[in-house]
């Protein structure tokens, strides 16, 4: 392969850094900025903070249902590579998927069942 085989990719990667960064420069300069109170504290999933009390850890389950999404996220990772070769794979990689799958299921019942995505306390 030449050096210009690689010119494409080579023009996309500009192209889209330009738009990424005019983007941001562009909202910067049209969007409204009109700072209060309310948007200048800091935002903790819910949590409002009190400068006057304490704080609070986070409850336990706010890390669980993090973890769980991130379990959850990477099953779809693993979906990618396995649809691009469903086609050699044949008739093994949909039963393998199938396994795959039930086991997250299983898991994702187990978890849902116990209250691990329930919020309230």
């Amino acid at each position: 392969m030449t050096l210009s085989a690689y010119l494409p990719i080579l023009l996309l990667i500009i192209i889209s850094t330009i738009f990424a960064v005019a983007s941001i420069f562009v909202s910067s300069k049209l969007a409204p900025s009109r700072w209060t109170l309310a948007k200048r504290l800091p935002y903790e999933c819910g949590i409002i903070p009190d400068q006057t009390e304490e704080r609070e850890r986070f409850p336990v389950k706010f890390y669980l249902v993090a973890m769980l999404f991130i379990i959850f996220d990477i099953e779809t990772v693993f979906l990618y590579p396995w649809a691009v070769v469903y086609q050699e794979l044949a008739i093994f990689g949909l039963v393998e998927m199938v396994v795959f799958i039930v086991i997250l299921l299983a898991a994702y019942v187990y978890v849902w069942r116990r209250g691990g995505l329930e919020w309230a306390e």
